[in-house]
């Protein structure tokens, strides 16, 4: 870890050292970032928000399906991390998680996280006096079907008290190859050169 610090007090005054200096530091900051998922993941534990499993016990059981049914690393860390968004952002959820994940997944990945909210919104939206069928105003993405196939076969089946999931511990090493590099960063190039 670098013991390097910029100089500056408003980045106006900022040198090339100085910014070397705080690549370094985002390099290291963001080699911990797994760390930070999981202990983010664990603020799920013991929330039911009336479920009858927690929020935890619930993405571990989407990812453990995703997993069992052969998807790759990518898709599970999604499934995984679907609603770590739910304690920062209560009503926008998907969106939280999706933007987490961008930089590092694909584009069809990410646009299932960012839409599963409103798609998972067909088993459940008509108790509440909503549209169940609020998610065929993306029919015409390409990502429709995938994101269907998701909140089907991995999400909204994911409530039961007596399924096996696989630990958190068990996912730690897909998260920390997913969060390992960024396939796009508005830094990317910068951290490379660091």
């Amino acid at each position: 870890m670098t013991t390097k610090q910029a100089h500056f007090t408003a980045m106006t005054e900022g040198t090339a050292e100085d910014w070397q200096a705080i690549a370094e530091h985002m390099i290291d900051h963001a080699k911990e970032l797994p760390k930070r998922i999981v202990a983010h993941l664990e603020l799920l534990r013991g929330d039911y928000g009336g479920f009858t499993v927690d929020r935890l016990e619930h993405c571990l059981q989407t990812a453990t399906r995703a997993h069992r049914d052969g998807r790759d690393d990518e898709y599970v860390v999604c499934a995984l991390l679907h609603d770590i968004g739910d304690t920062l952002g209560p009503t926008n959820h998907a969106d939280v998680a999706a933007v987490l994940l961008e930089p590092y997944v694909s584009e069809e990945n990410h646009w299932i996280i960012k839409h599963h909210g409103i798609f998972q919104g067909y088993y459940f939206f008509e108790h509440l006096g909503l549209d169940p069928n609020l998610r065929d105003q993306f029919k015409d993405s390409p990502y429709y079907q995938a994101c269907a196939h998701f909140c089907h076969m991995y999400d909204q089946n994911s409530f039961d008290p007596d399924y096996q999931s696989e630990p958190l511990e068990f996912f730690i090493p897909m998260i920390e190859k997913v969060f390992a590099q960024p396939r796009k960063s508005l830094y990317k190039g910068a951290m490379d050169a660091a």
